[in-house]
């Protein structure tokens, strides 16, 4: 049975930077407060559609991997906000990509999307239906945010990122996972104003309101997450001490930090970017990989441990064996259009569609 290589990988950040002191000039808070709490200093805000991130990003990946877009045969997107619902946003990169008849699937599972398709197209692969995948996490979250609720308008940005499978006999690729999820819990963190339990219902798609209880969701987090990686590593037979870096979701700095402590795992191998990017959602992971690769933290051969939680309430555990290449076989010359407008433009636009008064 084969295993799935990682052989590319490429992330796509939002020129656009908003800062704590931006929101601050909207919402009754400072900078001090955002970053005390979670340890966010700012974050970026697209000017372009989901879209338009993932193909930057999936060609990125598809450049590091020596490959074109006719050699993958199967396309996994994870996200939780989707362009659109139906035709599904695999579909749409699939052309973008001239990745022309293969397969092509949106995976739904909040925050830990990306990690949920690496282990679907791992899947695949194992299974021999298919020998390569692209698999892209990526989320456009400004549009959706409340952003009147400083419990959640501090902490999400916009980003993208997607890894290139490949079928290999060499022991690389992921190696073993724990999925799982707090169904019972699932409405301590809900999106009210997305999804068809809204249509027609005296609310307009998109005006969003979020039900978010910041206490819990951190228990079920520190919870799920640490569970899942002390099961992965158990059933592998390995320390704390044998994992070479931590790449975990970038929900929250105080998350991580009490993941780390839990799964007793060194805490000088814990991956953190969160201070540059605050909670990117499904592209969290992936995009921390990439900057993990690229400032020289992943080795030939290193162990990966790649901890997650989400909406849902969903969680997971990844154990990563990294192959031999750590840097890109070429390069990309697709990039994002230009833009004129400042992040703190573009959310005061997403407001003021909104009709939100402006403070």
């Amino acid at each position: 049975m084969p295993n799935a290589g990682i052989t590319g990988w490429g992330k796509c950040l939002p020129p656009a930077i908003l800062s704590n002191d931006d929101i601050a000039t909207f919402l009754d808070t400072s900078d001090e407060w955002i970053a005390s709490r979670t340890g966010i200093r700012e974050r970026r805000v697209a000017h372009v559609s989901l879209g338009d991130m993932a193909h930057v990003a999936a060609s990125r990946a598809l450049a590091c991997a020596g490959l074109e877009g006719k050699d993958i045969e199967l396309i996994v997107f994870g996200s939780t906000t989707f362009d659109d619902q139906c035709p599904n946003m695999a579909s749409g990169l699939q052309a973008r990509l001239g990745a022309d008849g293969c397969a092509a699937m949106d995976v739904n599972t909040a925050c830990t999307s990306f990690l949920y398709s690496l282990s679907t197209a791992t899947a695949m692969i194992r299974s021999g239906v298919v020998r390569s995948a692209l698999v892209v996490g990526a989320e456009l979250i400004s549009p959706y945010l409340d952003w009147q609720d400083r419990n959640v308008a501090v902490l999400f940005g916009d980003g993208a990122a997607a890894v290139v499978l490949q079928a290999t006999d060499r022991d690389e690729g992921l190696l073993l996972e724990k999925l799982g999820c707090y169904g019972a819990s699932r409405e301590i963190l809900r999106i009210h104003g997305m999804g068809g339990a809204y249509v027609n219902r005296g609310l307009i798609y998109g005006d969003t309101s979020w039900q978010f209880e910041g206490q819990e969701i951190f228990k079920k987090a520190v919870m799920g997450m640490g569970e899942a990686c002390e099961d992965v590593l158990r059933r592998a037979g390995l320390n704390p001490g044998d994992i070479d870096l931590v790449v975990p979701h970038q929900a929250n700095l105080r998350i991580i930090e009490s993941v780390a402590r839990r799964a007793n795992l060194p805490t000088d191998r814990v991956y953190i970017n969160v201070q540059r990017y605050g909670n990117m959602s499904a592209a969290t992971v992936p995009v921390a990989l990439c900057e993990a690769l690229e400032e020289g933290r992943v080795k030939p051969g290193a162990t990966l441990l790649m901890p997650a939680f989400g909406g849902g309430l969903t969680f997971c555990a990844h154990l990563v064996r990294w192959g031999e290449r750590c840097t890109p076989l070429g390069e990309s010359p697709v990039m994002l259009p230009d833009h004129d407008r400042s992040a703190l433009e573009i959310v005061r636009g997403h407001m003021a569609a909104k009709g939100v008064r402006r403070v």
